[in-house]
């Protein structure tokens, strides 16, 4: 399905979501979209044991309980309160999933979404797996047309393109007709944001995007279920998405990306599931610098150390270089290209434990990351591929380098779905006890023959 030039994207979408049913999913996307569910579970069951998923609920708390689980923590809450929770506890580690072309994080917010409304209404398990998928194809589509222009002007695409994907499962949950669906979307334009401003101190704010996508895509969705009304031309009007928040940038958007072949391929294919715990765009030089310490590179031989870079990623994980080099928290280091590389030249690894104060604040990463510096990669694939290079110049003269010209992970090099199983056992069993973990497990697998309302509740008890 494609938009004719004369009829709103908008309405485009919503024609499609009102039609969408499980069968017309193809059976790969529909299994496809359980392992990524299960890789989001996996990751919230981990994020329970952090200060800020406990600061995050007792904030929540303090608004009022409700009757709408919260992955992992025993706490029922109202529901859009839980949407916000849940997001939290899955995009908190920045270890879910990427979609390449859009550069959003889909699942952070259609997950909780597509959960939590579907278990309100107690619709089935195919419901719910439907309502997710349709978040994904839309919230991933609209992502791409804007070319990777949202990070470079500011915005996180995660909550502010979530809120669309979140708008529309909300709808479908509903039940609502077309022309509600699009009336939806427009009112879903006045709620949706997403700021980069973390990215200058590590502030959490980023971790509660994906969540408030999901809040303000119910919350259109309600008001359109009311009658409530909003404009038509959502994505290309004169203030419309794309031109209201790109500015000049505007101008290289890929408008036909929103709907190209919609409905006959299935983007939940495309998304990448991380197999490191931070941004997407360090994970090249990060499994690079792993490499080189494999082949024997040892910090105390390293005079200089340049990563090459696609220059879209540039300012979001290598600028300020002085900040860059001296993260003062997990954020900040899970944001800086400079610490993924000296973790992986002094440890041979880049994970969880390395995200601790003793790994970031340890003088010796510190003085190896004060010699790392990074240069435009002439030969990069983004934004298909986060692709990166690291060449280290060796005290004796030598230079040694490895390009990983395609990020492990993207779908031109997935995770196995072995990969994906042993990395949500690994996360869950941080939190669970592993004969619960296998349960969630099978839960996920099994969900177009249950509930919704079966599955929230598997999830939902205290670890």
């Amino acid at each position: 399905m494609n938009a004719s030039t004369d009829t709103p994207i908008a309405a485009t979408l919503a024609s499609f979501a009102a039609g969408l049913h499980y069968d017309a999913i193809a059976e790969a996307a529909r299994e496809r979209a359980k392992y990524l569910i299960l890789d989001a579970v996996g990751i919230a069951l981990a994020s329970t044991r952090y200060e800020f998923a406990q600061r995050t609920l007792s904030a929540a708390r303090e608004l009022g309980e409700g009757d709408s689980d919260v992955i992992g923590l025993g706490a029922r809450l109202s529901l859009r309160d839980a949407m916000l929770l849940n997001g939290v506890l899955v995009h908190g580690l920045d270890y879910d999933d990427t979609h390449g072309r859009g550069v959003i994080h889909a699942t952070a917010s259609c997950l909780p979404a597509a959960l939590g409304i579907a278990a309100q209404y107690d619709a089935s398990g195919r419901d719910l797996l439907t309502a997710y998928v349709l978040g994904m194809e839309v919230a991933t589509r609209l992502g791409a047309v804007a070319r990777g222009g949202f990070h470079q002007v500011g915005f996180h695409p995660t909550g502010l393109i979530g809120a669309f994907g979140c708008a529309l499962i909300a709808g479908k949950l509903q039940g609502q007709s077309a022309a509600q669906l699009a009336m939806t979307q427009g009112i879903v334009l006045s709620t949706a944001s997403g700021s980069l401003e973390f990215l200058e101190d590590g502030a959490w704010t980023k971790r509660m995007h994906p969540g408030w996508a999901g809040v303000a895509g119910l919350t259109a969705a309600t008001l359109a279920r009311h009658g409530f009304t909003g404009p038509k031309a959502v994505y290309e009007g004169r203030f419309g998405l794309f031109k209201s928040h790109l500015g000049e940038r505007e101008a290289e958007c890929d408008y036909a990306l929103a709907t190209e072949n919609l409905g006959s391929t299935w983007e939940v294919g495309e998304v990448a599931v991380k197999p490191l715990p931070a941004c997407h765009f360090t994970h090249a030089v990060a499994d690079a610098a792993v490499i080189l310490h494999g082949q024997g590179v040892r910090a105390e031989d390293i005079v200089r150390v340049t990563a090459l870079m696609p220059r879209e990623t540039i300012a979001i994980v290598c600028e300020p270089e002085a900040g860059k080099r001296k993260p003062a928290s997990s954020y900040e280091a899970q944001f800086s290209v400079p610490y993924a590389i000296a973790s992986g030249l002094l440890r041979g690894r880049f994970g969880l434990p390395d995200l601790e104060p003793q790994g970031f604040a340890d003088p010796a990463a510190l003085a190896l990351m004060e010699k790392i510096h990074y240069q435009v990669d002439p030969d990069s694939g983004f934004p298909r591929h986060y692709s990166g290079e690291v060449i280290v110049t060796l005290r004796d003269g030598r230079q040694l380098r490895h390009r990983e010209a395609i990020n492990r992970g993207a779908a031109d090099r997935p995770l196995s779905s072995a990969d994906i199983v042993a990395k949500y056992r690994d996360n869950a069993h941080t939190a669970v006890a592993p004969q619960r973990a296998e349960a969630i497990l099978d839960a996920v697998f099994n969900l177009d023959a249950g509930s919704a309302r079966e599955l929230s509740r598997a999830l939902a008890a205290a670890a």
